[in-house]
């Protein structure tokens, strides 16, 4: 290994993967005079800072930079690193702000401490509050700010004065305000109240998690300290119970009538039409929209959808247009298609990925034929414009008649971020980032009779005719792509393949973009379908790339990854020759319900089903070199699934590998030197695993 290749995973852990410095978080005013955001000082720097920009002078201003306003490091409450786990958020500083209606009052915490920044003025200062603040919100109007402390949901004006508690928990098994733990990892939902358009009352949850299996995490490299106590809803288990109320700032109280439905998914409460929310059965076959009386609770069916199978989540609805027409994503004619005042108003060839603005128009993500590719698109009556123009992956932001438009391309690193009124682009908005010093040598391709997106990486320079071992790098699950068209999605598989390997990624069925059957089709059967797409994509890739030597073929991956990366090995030793599987889930009854039983079905309903997707029934077939990797504080995939992986292959007699990370979560190790070594130790245990040479 050369200096210039541990340089390089030096820099890719201190640019957190070439992502810092990048724009974020777009917020855009009604008006469009301004757009918030956030932004680390350098492509190397942590801590995220609020920017404010003037889009008539392009000019941008910072509105809340933490080593201003808190003079030394952060620190975390333990309840914002577990917000920060289940967001994956692996930056400091501003990693998140709320906004009033006019985008002028912004609300954020650090160290547990509430701020407010005002737009106009550039005045930014700190409210008198009690410590371990998390997930403050100002009310639209920006008079007052709301926010949880200690498991209570708070309210202090805008000016600092009246700090109250609107609502506390009855116990220690009780939260108010905030998110589950199902919500907040697997139902894309982080926060546990709403203000009402004008600021006088607040939708909230009331969170009891008494019913909920405690499990203890325990750092064996410091026996002294007491294990951490969570609660977790594993498959076949009880959740947390969600109630919901309307509290008023004047004492007033309405429960709301949700019904049976287990699932709190979200709400929507708007100007234009009732307060919604979402709700959907444990088995998640039916999402009903109920509309809400604000003063009473009272709730009405306005829209319900049902599937054999699940119903999908989708980002941003349910939402009421400007004009009270209700908007929704609703699976018609295989796709996932917007559908307003009960129309489906997209085509069958457009799949929505995500509702990003709703007012008298629609803002959205989707993907049309090749499901690498994510464009922006505005829906108006009888009429459907793509707003992104080049091949990439672009999301957006929107204000009155200002959109700011971020695009990822395989043309350029990082994202280019334009600032648009209208068609009109009248401003920009920089990146800081950190450019990486490789471009993969990338060849993107569709394979086999199902029509795999894969992705082929050899080592730079690579000579045809010279045969190389492969490496397949996948994820290969629900909720998550690995082939898309963005340069930076393979940067870390060009260093890879840069150490003498063929490196494969292929999205196999299951993942998002290509419809409802394609997602369909692992229900069930985790197993059988994704570990057989990665098989049939390595074949046909191999049958157009003979410099492929399927002699020495290795599979690494991490979670979902990690699970498909042992089973390969397990399973198919006849295709795959060595395997690191990283926090790999083993056992499907140790993880989260609303994840495994959307899949799955419920344990006791479908124990064969279980038994036939575990690991742990396959480890006396193991003869082939496996390493296992698991962090210790993994609050996730928990490290039990490694250990009982590890105890089987021992009972077995069958060799294989375990590596402990202390103190490490479900992210990789993030220190400099720490995840050098990290990857450096990879690459050599592949290749003594696979017997081949540096």
């Amino acid at each position: 290994m050369t200096n210039d290749d541990s340089s390089f995973l030096r820099l890719q852990a201190r640019t957190q993967r070439f992502t810092l410095g990048t724009p974020r978080g777009f917020q855009v005013s009604p008006d469009g005079r301004r757009v918030l955001f956030l932004r680390s000082a350098s492509g190397e720097d942590r801590q995220h800072i609020l920017w404010r920009l003037d889009v008539e002078t392009g000019e941008e201003t910072r509105l809340a930079d933490p080593a201003v306003l808190l003079g030394g490091d952060e620190e975390l409450s333990p309840e914002e690193r577990a917000r920060r786990e289940r967001s994956r958020e692996q930056g400091g500083g501003v990693v998140g702000n709320a906004v009033d209606a006019d985008v002028r009052i912004a609300a954020f915490a650090l160290s547990g401490k509430v701020f407010v920044a005002d737009a106009e003025t550039g005045e930014t200062r700190e409210l008198p509050t009690g410590p371990s603040v998390i997930d403050p919100r100002p009310d639209p109007t920006g008079t007052h700010v709301a926010y949880v402390a200690n498991n209570a949901l708070r309210v202090v004006g805008v000016d600092g004065t009246g700090d109250r508690a609107l609502a506390e928990p009855a116990g220690p098994d009780q939260a108010v305000g905030v998110a589950e733990f199902i919500a907040a990892e697997e139902m894309g939902r982080a926060r546990g109240y709403w203000w009402s358009p004008d600021g006088t009352r607040l939708l909230v949850s009331f969170v009891d998690k008494s019913a909920v299996r405690r499990w203890h995490i325990a750092d064996p490299a410091n026996p002294e300290v007491v294990p951490n106590v969570v609660s977790y809803p594993a498959a076949g288990t009880d959740n947390a119970t969600v109630r919901l109320a309307i509290l008023g700032l004047d004492g007033s109280r309405a429960e709301v009538d949700r019904g049976d439905d287990e699932y709190f998914v979200t709400a929507h409460w708007s100007a234009h039409g009732r307060l919604l929310i979402a709700t959907a059965p444990r088995d998640q076959r039916r999402m009903r929209v109920l509309a809400v009386d604000a003063e009473t609770g009272a709730t009405e069916v306005v829209a319900e959808d049902a599937d054999d199978r699940w119903v999908e989540i989708i980002p941003g609805v349910p939402a009421w247009t400007s004009d009270g027409r209700l908007v929704r994503v609703a699976v018609a004619d295989g796709a996932n298609r917007l559908v307003v005042d009960g129309k489906e108003v997209t085509p069958p060839s457009l799949q929505v990925r995500a509702v990003l603005d709703v007012s008298a128009d629609v803002l959205f993500t989707a993907s049309a034929d090749d499901p690498t590719q994510v464009h922006v698109y505005r829906w108006t009556d009888g009429d459907i414009t793509r707003l992104s123009s080049v091949d990439g992956v672009h999301g957006a932001a929107r204000g009155g008649d200002v959109t700011v438009l971020a695009s990822w391309s395989l043309d350029h690193a990082g994202p280019r971020v334009s600032v648009l009124r209208g068609a009109e682009q009248v401003a920009t908005i920089g990146s800081y980032a950190v450019e990486p010093p490789i471009v993969p040598n990338l060849h993107l391709m569709t394979v086999g009779d199902r029509g795999l997106r894969v992705a082929l990486l050899y080592p730079t320079g690579h000579e045809p005719g010279t045969k190389l071992p492969v490496l397949l790098d996948p994820y290969g699950g629900p909720h998550a792509q690995r082939v898309m068209a963005s340069r930076n999605a393979f940067v870390g598989p060009q260093w890879l393949a840069d150490q003498g390997f063929a490196v494969l990624v292929a999205d196999g069925r299951g993942t998002p973009g290509r419809g409802s059957e394609w997602e369909r089709e692992i229900a069930f059967d985790f197993a059988g379908v994704t570990l057989q797409d990665q098989v049939d994509a390595l074949f046909a890739v191999a049958e157009a790339h003979p410099d492929l030597d399927l002699s020495t073929v290795a599979i690494r991956g991490w979670s979902y990854g990690g699970y498909l990366s042992a089973l390969a090995v397990l399973r198919r030793p006849d295709v795959f020759h060595a395997a690191i599987a990283g926090a790999p889930v083993t056992e499907w009854r140790l993880y989260d319900t609303h994840y495994t039983e959307r899949y799955l079905g419920h344990p006791d309903e479908n124990p064969q089903v279980y038994d036939r997707n575990s690991l742990i029934g396959d480890a006396p077939k193991l003869d082939r070199p496996l390493l296992v990797i698991h962090g210790l504080a993994d609050d996730n995939v928990v490290v039990a699934h490694s250990v009982r992986l590890s105890s089987a292959l021992v009972a077995a007699g069958r060799p294989h590998a375990l590596l402990p990370l202390p103190g490490v979560t479900h992210m990789t190790p993030q220190d400099d030197e720490v995840a050098e070594n990290f990857m450096l130790m990879q690459v050599r245990w592949l290749r003594n695993a696979l017997g081949v040479s540096a």
